[in-house]
């Protein structure tokens, strides 16, 4: 088994995930996690706390994807936080989850005062019968650029750059949301959108125009532009960005269903237009942007 938050579950975390699965079927035994249903840092630190890269059910899905066998979930809460490393260990790990081997990523801190970590499992194993083996950091390039983290992540998509979060994660960068009715301001340009509010606890890239896909309930996937922000054409001070995405060389009605939209390159950032002429020009030049990144 690994244990661990695994929020993004990005190439760090499929390695540490992978090198469990391999192990388990080596052995003969089943391959499990245990994780949290929140993020930690939202009972030790909520003033701080990260905002999260995958919804619990995303996350689920993606561990599954890795060959888990069997996920176990903790609520974290202050009686949680309270437990030492040796008691969540001896209580948890070996005696509700049964674990024979465990594999942590080289950075795991666990218990209070985040005392369990690699080193204090590997002390602790022959006094219970574990194996014990630690995964080190990944990184994108050997030797030439930071490890990647869940923070590396979120600090990319913060700075717009959705491109080197989809190295680091694997794959491109998704949200989800339900399809909103917006002003209809896109489609009197010529330009209809699909609109999906912005969940305040995610991560989002950063304001600006992107490359991407939307992937619609029936599973079809569409080329599309999208615009994060907070539209400074038409309004001075909104309160919340919105993402609104263009499907190319689509015509159909989308409201009241869930869609994913991913995100596969920046193509400007968000700007206030002095009318609606030069944002249309702008809006016809970001699709053709989005054409060339896509191939579509």
């Amino acid at each position: 088994m690994t244990l661990g938050t695994f929020d993004g579950v990005h190439l760090g975390h499929q390695e540490v995930l992978g090198r469990t699965v391999r192990e388990a079927r080596r052995r003969g035994i089943a391959a499990a996690v245990v994780t949290f249903i929140g993020h930690p840092a939202q009972v030790l630190r909520p003033e701080s706390a990260p905002l999260l890269l995958t919804t619990l059910d995303d996350r689920l899905g993606l561990i599954g994807e890795c060959g888990i066998d069997v996920a176990f979930l903790i609520d974290f809460d202050e009686v949680v936080a309270q437990r030492t490393a040796l008691e969540f260990t001896k209580t948890v790990l070996i005696g509700q989850v049964g674990a024979e081997v465990l594999i942590v990523g080289h950075d795991l801190h666990f218990g209070n005062r985040r005392e369990g970590n690699l080193a204090f499992l590997q002390e602790m194993r022959p006094d219970h019968g574990l194996d014990v083996i630690g995964v080190d950091a990944v990184r994108e390039m050997p030797l030439t650029l930071e490890s990647i983290s869940s923070t590396a992540i979120r600090r990319a998509l913060q700075g717009g750059d959705v491109a080197h979060a989809a190295r680091m994660l694997g794959r491109p960068y998704q949200v989800s949301g339900e399809v909103i009715h917006g002003e209809q301001r896109g489609r009197t340009l010529g330009f209809p959108t699909a609109n999906i509010p912005i969940a305040q606890d995610r991560v989002w890239p950063s304001d600006g125009v992107y490359a991407g896909w939307l992937e619609r309930a029936d599973g079809s996937n569409h080329p599309c532009a999208i615009n994060i922000g907070r539209r400074p054409t038409f309004y001075l001070h909104a309160e919340h960005s919105l993402l609104e995405a263009h499907l190319i060389d689509f015509d159909g009605d989308l409201y009241g269903e869930f869609c994913r939209v991913s995100f596969a390159d920046f193509l400007r950032g968000e700007r206030r237009f002095d009318g609606v002429e030069s944002l249309v020009a702008q809006l016809k030049d970001d699709i053709m942007g989005a054409r060339l990144i896509l191939h579509c």
